[in-house]
Parts: C-alpha cells; sequence; structure tokens
C-alpha cells in the first residue's frame, strides 16, 4: 500500500470512534505512526489507543471539551510536546442535537456554536501558530455536514454551525495559502455511524432494523461509510492533493439543488 503518511503527525477530534476513527485507522494504514485523538468517553479512547498501539501506532487520547478554548489550544501544545509536531489536524467531533427555528433555545444554540464552531476555531488558531512558527506547511481537514446548504427543519442551530465553520474554512484557505498550509472540509450527507444509530433512537424513535430499512430507500442503496469517507480525508490530508485548498467536497448521493422530477 502507498504509504503517504509516514511523515504526519496528527490531532483527531472524535477520534475514538465514527468518522474520526475512520480517518485515524486510514492514516495508520498509510504510514502514520503518531496519532492524538480525542473524544469524550474514556473507555471508547483507551481501547482506540489499544487498538492503534497493537498496529504499531504511539496514540494517545485525551478528553478534551470544545467548548473551552484554552483546553483546544493546549491540545496543540500538549500534542507537540509528546511528539515532537504536529502538521495534520481533523475536525470530526460534533454536537448534533436537534432544534428548530421556533424550539432552539438560547442555552442550546449556545452549546451548539461553541462546541462546533468555537472549538474547532481555536483549535485551528493553535495548530496554524505552530505551524506558522515551523516556517509554514500543515493540512487541515473539517468534517462539515451537507446540512450546511440547508438540513431538515428541526436542524436550525446545527446546519448553522456547519454553515459558519464552511465559511470558517475558506477563510484560513485563503489566509495562510502562501503559508502553504491547506484548509478544506469534506460535507457528508446521512451517514452509518454509531453515533447515528443512537441519533435515530433517540431523536426519531428508530428500532432494530432501521439502517437497512433506510438503505434501501437510498440512490446507492446504502448509507455513506466512514471508511469510504476516510479515504477522501486521507488524500486531503496528504502531499498527493496538491495545491487543493479552501474546497468545500460534498460528500453524498443526493445533490444540493436538485429537485424530483
Amino acid at each position: 500500500m502507498n504509504q503517504p503518511h509516514t511523515d504526519t503527525i496528527a490531532i483527531i477530534t472524535g477520534g475514538a470512534q465514527g468518522v474520526g476513527h475512520a480517518i485515524a485507522s486510514r492514516l495508520a494504514d498509510e504510514g502514520c505512526t503518531r496519532l492524538m485523538l480525542t473524544g469524550r468517553n474514556e473507555a471508547k479512547g483507551a481501547r482506540a489507543v489499544d487498538d492503534f498501539a497493537s498496529r504499531g501506532v504511539d496514540a494517545k487520547f485525551v478528553s478534551l471539551d470544545l467548548q473551552n478554548p484554552a483546553g483546544c489550544l493546549a491540545l496543540v501544545e500538549r500534542t507537540v510536546a509528546d511528539f515532537g509536531d504536529v502538521n495534520a489536524l481533523v475536525n470530526a467531533a460534533a454536537l448534533g442535537a436537534r432544534g428548530s427555528i421556533t424550539s432552539t433555545t438560547p442555552e442550546l444554540f449556545d452549546e451548539m456554536f461553541t462546541t462546533n464552531v468555537r472549538g474547532p476555531f481555536f483549535l485551528i488558531q493553535g495548530f496554524v501558530r505552530h505551524r506558522l512558527d515551523q516556517g509554514g506547511r500543515g493540512h487541515i481537514v473539517n468534517i462539515l455536514s451537507n446540512c450546511a446548504h440547508c438540513g431538515q427543519s428541526y436542524l436550525a442551530p446545527y446546519s448553522s454551525s456547519k454553515g459558519a465553520l464552511a465559511t470558517l474554512t475558506k477563510n484560513v484557505a485563503n489566509a495562510h495559502r502562501f503559508d502553504r498550509i491547506h484548509c478544506n472540509a469534506i460535507l457528508p450527507g446521512w451517514m452509518d455511524t454509531p453515533g447515528e444509530d443512537g441519533t435515530q433512537r433517540k431523536y426519531h424513535g428508530a428500532t432494530d432494523g432501521w439502517l437497512e430499512r433506510a438503505e434501501a430507500g437510498q440512490p446507492m442503496g446504502q448509507l455513506a461509510k466512514p471508511s469510504q469517507l476516510a479515504e477522501l480525508a486521507s488524500y486531503l490530508l496528504s502531499e498527493q492533493s496538491g495545491v487543493m485548498t479552501g474546497a468545500l467536497i460534498d460528500y453524498d448521493q443526493n445533490i444540493p439543488g436538485a429537485y424530483p422530477e
């Protein structure tokens, strides 16, 4: 297998499960041996670290509150202290709670934006500052959502937060392209993840077999899989992506702007 990530030292938020873990695993498959993972579940984090250790990867897990800017900045500092450097950042963790324009409370709105926008903002800030101290170069991938284009009525604050992160992606890419710091985003549609299973059961009354029923109605006969998306993320985090920066890549089988015929 091609090994484009032998020199990659990565921070991956949400790296203990779902999309974040799939990206971390793909990087490990392609030569990455130093990974800093974050999440909220210590047990899942410990299992992820053990799994990567069995593959010869020096992985560490930090329980990170994305609503704490100081903690986000400290994570970059800790990664540099533990690994000597960091040159890749993946913002995969997010809050996906439900709320419409009429039902969203100020508390939910604030929690959504501090988690989904402010947290990534200060992680990127710490990462970019470090890369500039090293003379530039580096790769950032933000995991957004196709909901950034609009989203369902019950995802008003979530969709808004992802739209804000889309703008931040382009702003960072523009500001630091001459520093060779790449910043791109992936906008996945409906995905098959452990988090989505919990969301379907909690908010939508889903029962066993919901995934199979949902996939049967999709154009491609499946929901998007984390392992598939991880291949794209790996490309964006590598030198193989060339000059690509500021891209917002829709990763879905439904096309924004298309209507039933």
